[in-house]
């Protein structure tokens, strides 16, 4: 591997902040002390900066010393944590019950700031660099907010990159790929509205349990029958409430559950045809139907050009072997609010199989959104080593006029 020596010594520091940033987890948009984290130290290495889009977004702002092109480039880090409690008993492990940095954005937050330290230092490049430390990734839609906060315009941007981490590949290794590479994340309640009577007098009632049985089964013929099956598509019905009483039934019976596509054609068609087998099977039974559905966070789609180019800088720093193809994941992820509206891609950078917690952690596997996760620190020179070349490269292939 090719690591920025400066980076390596300097990575003691960094993972300080990490750890201390993993011990006060905030959730979705409450991320005041980690904003204030992040802004002092960016602040204190003399980078510009803004703070409040999205509520508790951070931006840093690195001038180069190039020639003045207009060019700019964006690096995105999320920075909030989960509501879920910590297994872990180290000693940066959680200080705040029920929240959790268990997806690792407390360890996007240390590269890039990493990063920030050294493109700081060594501005030797024609364009503008923007740190995005993004708020409420975990299903609060921060990328969507500071967007509509007019980050864009206030930051004008060529392209925009960002990285997560994942378990289970080895130090080491990345993963991009052109098209989608996360699903669209939605969530829908059904109710079902019958009669009640006496369980020993069924045809006195309408029972809706029954018609919920129905409707959930002829849902995933959705799934085989009405999408083409090279499309993906998954429908989980993960709720099903009804009923107070062994010898009651039910006025109603409520289900939840979500849907996850790559495409917003495939998704149209599911929502359109879980509407209609929703509200015919109830027809079929007498019942009631209100049929509702939410769109969450719309598929992250790389753009071919940008993952090509993110490819070509990871080999350089830790050869072809090591860089894989990145299969498409049914998780969702709103980094892709901020690839529909500018070019870019989404890399995943190997978390290892989870040896670097050997001490005090609580016994799980180290996956994402699990209570024993926790980040490898020996990710943070090599994540930095790929956000300050990937920077490098981008200004000289614009300068060169062969793009990304």
């Amino acid at each position: 591997m090719k690591i920025i020596d400066s980076l390596v010594g300097q990575a003691a520091g960094i993972t300080a902040i990490r750890r201390d940033i993993h011990a006060h987890p905030e959730l979705c948009f409450e991320e005041v002390r980690t904003a204030d984290v992040v802004a002092r130290q960016l602040t204190e290495w003399g980078i510009p900066i803004h703070r409040g889009m999205g509520t508790t977004g951070v931006i840093g702002i690195v001038e180069g010393t190039g020639p003045k092109t207009g060019r700019a480039i964006g690096l995105r880090a999320d920075i909030d944590a989960l509501p879920m409690q910590e297994f872990n008993t180290f000693e940066h492990a959680s200080k705040h019950a029920g929240k959790m940095h268990a997806c690792g954005h407390d360890g996007h937050t240390a590269m890039l700031l990493a990063a920030a330290q050294h493109l700081a230092k060594h501005r030797d490049f024609a364009g503008t660099v923007y740190l995005i430390f993004q708020p409420a990734e975990e299903g609060g839609g921060g990328a969507r907010e500071m967007i509509k906060d007019g980050m864009f315009e206030k930051f004008p941007m060529d392209a925009v990159f960002g990285m997560h981490n994942w378990p289970g590949m080895p130090v080491g290794q990345f993963a991009v790929s052109p098209g989608p590479v996360m699903a669209s994340s939605n969530e829908f309640k059904i109710t079902i509205r019958g009669k009640g009577s006496h369980a020993a007098l069924p045809h006195n009632g309408v029972d809706p349990v029954p018609v919920a049985c129905q409707m959930v089964q002829a849902f995933q013929t959705i799934i085989s029958r009405s999408k083409k099956p090279v499309d993906a598509g998954v429908i989980s019905v993960t709720m099903i409430h009804a009923g107070e009483a062994t010898n009651v039934i039910p006025d109603s019976c409520e289900l939840q559950g979500t849907v996850r596509t790559f495409t917003l054609e495939v998704l149209d068609l599911i929502e359109k045809r879980m509407q209609q087998v929703a509200e015919h099977v109830c027809a079929a039974h007498d019942a009631q139907c209100e049929f509702e559905f939410v769109r969450n966070y719309p598929p992250t789609v790389n753009h071919p050009k940008e993952a090509a180019f993110a490819r070509q800088v990871m080999t350089g720093i830790v050869g072809a072997e090591n860089v894989r193809v990145q299969e498409p994941t049914m998780g969702a992820e709103d980094f892709s609010y901020m690839l529909q509206a500018k070019p870019g891609c989404y890399v995943f950078i190997a978390n290892g199989e989870g040896a670097h917690r050997e001490i005090g952690h609580g016994g799980g596997p180290c996956m994402l959104h699990n209570p024993s996760y926790d980040f490898n620190d020996e990710l943070i020179p090599l994540g930095a080593t790929y956000w300050i070349v990937l920077v490098n490269g981008w200004f000289k292939s614009e300068a060169a006029g062969t793009g990304a």
